[in-house]
């Protein structure tokens, strides 16, 4: 059985309401608050895989700090755009459910239900 974490942050309708729903379903998840704990780039190349993803795809373009920072320079390297992200983890979508080697972001909040068919 692997445990679930949820990267979490609390001022987040929608991190909320997927939070609710896993303990809705039993799961009692590792809460991360990766505001407060950002991933490091390891971890987020991690997460990366596990979700199937690259990190433009994880970044909330809706953000003040997309453009501030030059996110929205498709020419910027990959270890570039890493760092930023590491850096300004509000950029980061949310919430993201991890159950072994398998992550969902969490918008719908439903979309986790996949991960605890397994």
């Amino acid at each position: 059985m692997h445990t679930i974490k949820i990267y979490h942050n609390p001022r987040c309708s929608k991190s909320r309401a997927t939070l609710t729903l896993l303990k809705e379903h039993d799961v009692n998840p590792e809460i991360i608050h990766y505001l407060e704990s950002p991933p490091t780039s390891e971890e987020l190349k991690d997460l990366l895989q596990k979700l199937g993803m690259d990190i433009r795809e994880l970044i909330r373009t809706s953000e003040p700090e997309y453009c501030e920072l030059g996110l929205d320079d498709k020419s910027m390297s990959e270890l570039i755009v890493f760092d930023i992200i590491c850096k300004h983890p509000k950029l980061i979508e949310r919430p993201i459910v991890v159950k072994g080697d398998q992550a969902i972001v969490g918008r719908p909040p439903e979309n986790v239900l996949a991960l605890l068919d397994d």
